[in-house]
């Protein structure tokens, strides 16, 4: 037992050794082997000369000038994001809807520590991510990742660190580290929240005037300035701020992709639903409408001009796709020009072209008032519109409706709430994992006195809530509509060995055991389970089976789960 207990690996992705798999697979030749004079084992090192040579003049030794953005905890932050953790996931059952089947997932802890232990499972799997993290505003409590507290017993006194020794407080504008605080907090989420993006994923960042032009900078190190796809402005509210020069109405949302060749393959498939208006004409193939096939561009355009039909002009299409549009009786002759016939079919198949200024349907103020009828009361401030999501989510999901989606700063859990309203809305099977840190509500906030305690407790509330009215409204067409979620929360990590027998085991001496985050058990039959970081994986030596992993946390219900013996399902 000793030596399987030496050879799990019960830590999250090491980002630093993720880096080096990277650069290994475009550039071998640049890695030899070392052996550690003190252990004697031999590891996969860089060799520094071998990569500077097959770099050739692209290299800099960061000497003297050069284009950069760097503030004061940058080189800490990504050491930080690089860093494994030993952290893990417990279930908390009795928060959670629907265990046995939802595919949700709804996590509390610091989302650095989260984001880490995702890597394990959910590396290239998420299609989208949205956050809206802290503006920054000095008046929002931000991330603080320092944990080398000299004072952390009167921290914890005051509130300003958890359990877990998380330290979250106001990034005053006063801070001397005001700015860099909250560069470093992003940064450090960023880096770790690209690797789970799948190739064609894209993230979406709401974001205020304040960190807009830091976070745009971020992004471009982050993902590659070619990734930027757009910085979209959305008006957030209606009424005049006469305390302001001018009244700041609207929000940025910095909009990447994680490669931009990817996602512009797909533009077609990317945007709004089509406009069907104006399919007044009708023939053997179904109604439509005609659309002009001339070039308004001209010459400067680079539309060829020829004549055809009778017809002589610049036009949008070689003289070749014309004369199969004609061969296809796709062509009518009007007037003085041509058009072509546009089929409604087509367009239902199509999507409309996305703005950068969005300015209808996704004010605050109604988003509070709609949360606050949900609730019962005002249990959150400035909750995100549940329309400007759902606007993301058909913009990048419309034809993957099977699509992943992630939100790691959810707050009121908007982005859940979203999920479930257009799964309803168009039958689609979207899945959502929000994480949220478990911060207080004020003493003197509505939220505390209708009995939530921390934001997590809001969030969850609302998705029980939201879920039921969605299937109230539709009942007919949401039978199967999934609107529940496991409910987990980051602890520390520990290993322990358990032995019993699953027909001598009952549940309620199971329940009296600890939650094992990292464990192997070992049965009086041989079997063995094993998990790290919400990932169980079994096996019978005896029988010499391989490793299968099935997601989920270990705990004391699911030990006996396994000992019955049952398979949790794959979230």
């Amino acid at each position: 037992m000793t030596d399987i207990l030496k050879h799990l690996d019960l830590n999250s992705a090491d980002g630093t050794q993720l880096n080096l798999d990277a650069l290994y697979q475009i550039a071998p030749s640049a890695f030899t082997e070392v052996r550690d004079d003190k252990t004697g084992e031999i590891s996969r090192k860089v060799n520094f000369e071998v990569l500077r040579r097959l770099l050739g003049d692209y290299v800099t030794d960061g000497d003297g000038e050069m284009y950069q953005f760097t503030w004061v905890g940058k080189n800490a932050a990504r050491a930080e994001a690089a860093k494994p953790t030993d952290k893990t996931l417990r279930p908390v059952v009795e928060d959670s809807v629907d265990w046995d089947n939802t595919k949700n997932i709804y996590i509390e802890g610091d989302n650095l520590e989260v984001l880490k232990l995702l890597q394990r499972s959910y590396m290239g799997k998420v299609k989208m991510i949205y956050i809206d993290p802290p503006y920054n505003t000095g008046n929002d409590f931000v991330y603080h990742d320092d944990f080398a507290l000299t004072a952390a017993e009167e921290d914890f006194k005051a509130g300003n660190v958890d359990e877990l020794g998380y330290r979250f407080r106001k990034n005053s504008d006063t801070n001397g580290k005001f700015h860099s605080d909250w560069c470093s907090m992003i940064y450090s989420r960023l880096l770790v929240a690209r690797s789970l993006l799948t190739e064609d994923g894209v993230i979406f960042i709401s974001i205020g005037d304040d960190e807009n032009a830091n976070l745009i900078k971020i992004c471009d190190e982050v993902f590659g300035e070619h990734n930027f796809i757009a910085d979209i402005c959305h008006k957030h509210r209606a009424s005049v701020s006469n305390d302001r020069i001018i009244s700041e109405n609207h929000n940025h949302i910095a909009f990447y992709a994680k490669e931009i060749n990817e996602v512009f393959a797909q533009q077609k498939n990317i945007g709004e639903d089509p406009v069907l208006d104006g399919f007044d004409r009708e023939d053997d193939k179904g109604k439509y409408k005609l659309a002009p096939v001339d070039g308004p561009g001209g010459a400067k355009k680079g539309n060829p001009f020829y004549e055809f039909m009778g017809v002589e002009g610049y036009w949008r299409y070689s003289k070749e796709t014309m004369q199969k549009l004609y061969d296809n009786g796709l062509l009518i002759v009007t007037e003085n020009n041509l058009q072509k016939k546009y089929y409604e079919e087509q367009a239902r198949q199509s999507r409309k072209k996305v703005t950068t200024w969005w300015d209808t349907d996704f004010l605050t103020s109604s988003a509070t008032s709609y949360l606050q009828k949900l609730m019962g009361c005002k249990a959150f401030d400035n909750p995100k519109s549940i329309n400007l999501l759902i606007r993301m989510l058909k913009m990048m999901t419309h034809f993957d409706k099977d699509a992943l989606i992630l939100d790691f700063f959810s707050g009121s859990a908007t982005t859940a709430h979203a999920v479930m309203q257009l799964n309803a809305e168009d039958g689609g099977n979207r899945r959502y994992i929000c994480v949220q840190l478990p911060e207080e509500t004020p003493e003197d906030s509505e939220a505390r006195k209708a009995g939530y305690a921390t934001i997590p407790e809001i969030a969850k509330e609302r998705i029980r809530r939201s879920g039921a009215k969605i299937k109230a409204d539709s009942p007919l067409t949401t039978q199967n509509l999934d609107t529940g979620f496991v409910s987990t929360a980051l602890t520390k990590a520990t290993t322990r060995k358990y032995h019993f027998h699953p027909r001598n085991t009952s549940k309620t001496s199971l329940t009296s055991l600890p939650i094992i985050s990292s464990a192997i058990v070992l049965t009086s039959t041989y079997s063995m389970v094993r998990c790290w970081h919400g990932v169980f994986a079994w096996t019978c030596p005896c029988r010499q089976k391989p490793w299968t992993v099935v997601p989920s946390t270990l705990s004391t219900k699911a030990i006996l789960w396994l000992a019955s013996p049952r398979a949790l399902p794959i979230r």
